[in-house]
């Protein structure tokens, strides 16, 4: 429930001497490869970054991904403040 008392959005981010990551929450994986992942989540999307990541574990059933490796960097980008000139997907990879 949120503040309103509604059922909300819920996301979860463990995360264990930046080595382990496990996030909830996450409807689909967009793209990955050992130094970046693009997650879609309840909250926006998720962009991980680091060195050697992996993926440890993948159920979109539950919404839960754990990944391993150095991570570097998390941080989300909100569709809403893209500039309409460009898409969400041109931005993330330019």
């Amino acid at each position: 429930m949120n503040e309103m008392g509604k059922p909300g959005k819920r996301q979860e981010i463990r995360m264990l001497n930046r080595k382990a990551l496990e996030v909830s929450g996450v409807k689909n994986v967009e793209s990955f490869d050992s130094e970046e992942f693009l997650l879609e989540t309840e909250c926006g999307f998720l962009i991980i970054k680091g060195h050697n990541l992996h993926i440890k574990n993948l159920n979109l059933e539950q919404g839960v991904v754990a990944i391993e490796g150095t991570v570097d960097e998390l941080s989300y980008v909100d569709a809403k403040s893209e500039s309409k000139s460009k898409g969400l997907l041109g931005k993330l990879f330019k």
